[in-house]
């Protein structure tokens, strides 16, 4: 018999969600709009230390949207991670402009200041500097925000947060998704939260969200009829999973909690396994931890990152590849790419090198150890040694 799937990442209710949706529907608020999404947007808004968040349909929309008010258009460039899902950059090329990919530095796996500055040198000199600066949190870890932010800075260009991953993560005390001029998080069904599908835009920046707001419902014009002057988009979210997202907030810290512990446990159990090596964590951060994510040295290790992913997965537990970067795909093949160091491609070495393991706040002991036992068996089995088999409560 078939062991259950192990997801990567599965969605964790609190129990509460029902106590706002009952009430959406006991006033009828159903469609967009309503007063759980105003009071999800107030909450988020508090918890981040920001002015002022704009619900929206997803955290691809929230992205869209800050290009927008950025007035980011055709003929423009965009700086951007390139270790990140495809969701980060595609909103450039829905305003016509060009992705300029940034590479990873290896302590935090995000963008690294070394790549950027020399980017944008390269950008100055030719009289063309990015419109904006899309930094992304990988795996719940914050980026090395006070380099990148002295920076774009230096340069006044405004920075747009990729939080989507990172909601719950600390850096220097101030919370992920706080230091752009926007910030964005996603509330899809893998993330530490969810609300279904959904997102959020946040800024200091009152007016830009308002404007954001105009902008997600289509543009309306304030005319006693449909009247539209500019183009809008249809990127507001429901009521009702906005009252999911009100309850899934309550229990934030408790998911941030839970999904370090499992990080703790991996660690403990396989980080002294020769050619394992965990994403670190930056001193002065606390990351959320939402994915485990770590690194296999193929020499040391005897096995593949690869290797792994498959092994883990024949046995039905959701093992992924990290994130394969940008300048790679298909899609992105004629942007411009600026690696760490002229040598060094970390981006690179890290999509050939890394996986995730669950990481679900919901992932019980027994699952965690099945997960431990799978993977040392597949290093073992690689290295034709003796498979593992733990005594009762050990892994």
């Amino acid at each position: 018999m078939t062991d259950p799937r192990i997801h990567l990442s599965p969605p964790h209710m609190s129990g509460k969600e029902l106590h706002y949706i009952k009430e959406a529907f006991k006033t009828n608020w159903i469609a967009p709009l309503g007063p759980n999404v105003d009071a999800f947007e107030k909450e988020i808004a508090s918890y981040v230390g920001v002015k002022d968040a704009a619900a929206v349909s997803s955290g691809t929309a929230a992205i869209h949207l800050a290009l927008s008010l950025l007035k980011v258009k055709e003929g423009d460039s965009v700086f951007c991670s390139t270790l990140t899902f495809v969701a980060s950059a595609n909103p450039i090329l829905y305003q016509g402009a060009e992705p300029v990919f940034i590479d990873s530095e290896p302590e935090t796996w995000n963008m690294s200041p070394l790549a950027l500055r020399r980017a944008l040198q390269r950008a100055s000199l030719k009289g063309k500097l990015p419109k904006a600066v899309i930094i992304v949190n990988l795996y719940g870890q914050s980026a090395k925000m006070d380099e990148l932010q002295l920076i774009c800075n230096y340069y006044e260009i405004p920075i747009i947060e990729d939080a989507a991953e990172s909601l719950g993560t600390t850096y220097k005390d101030k919370v992920s998704g706080s230091f752009g001029r926007f910030g964005i998080f996603s509330f899809n069904g893998n993330k530490i939260i969810t609300t279904s599908g959904g997102g959020m835009l946040v800024s200091d920046d009152e007016q830009a969200i308002k404007r954001a707001r105009f902008l997600a419902t289509q543009a309306r014009d304030p005319a006693p009829y449909y009247q539209h002057s500019v183009t809008g988009f249809n990127y507001r979210m429901s009521n009702l999973l906005a009252g999911v997202g009100r309850a899934q907030l309550h229990v934030l810290e408790d998911r941030v909690e839970a999904r370090r512990r499992v990080f703790e446990n991996y660690f403990l159990a396989l980080s002294d396994m020769a050619g394992t090596n965990f994403m670190s964590e930056l001193t002065g951060t606390q990351a959320n931890r939402w994915l485990t994510t770590l690194t296999i040295n193929e020499k040391e290790a005897g096995i593949s990152a690869k290797q792994l992913v498959e092994s883990l997965n024949s046995e039905n537990i959701d093992a992924r590849h990290v994130w394969k970067p940008l300048h790679m795909q298909p899609l992105f093949q004629k942007c411009d790419y600026y690696s760490h160091d002229t040598d060094e491609h970390v981006g690179e070495n890290l999509f050939q090198t890394g996986l995730c393991l669950p990481s679900g706040s919901s992932l019980t002991e027994g699952e965690q150890d099945r997960v431990i036992i799978c993977f040392k068996n597949a290093v073992k089995e690689a290295r034709n040694t003796e498979l593992y088999y733990p005594r009762k409560h050990e892994v």
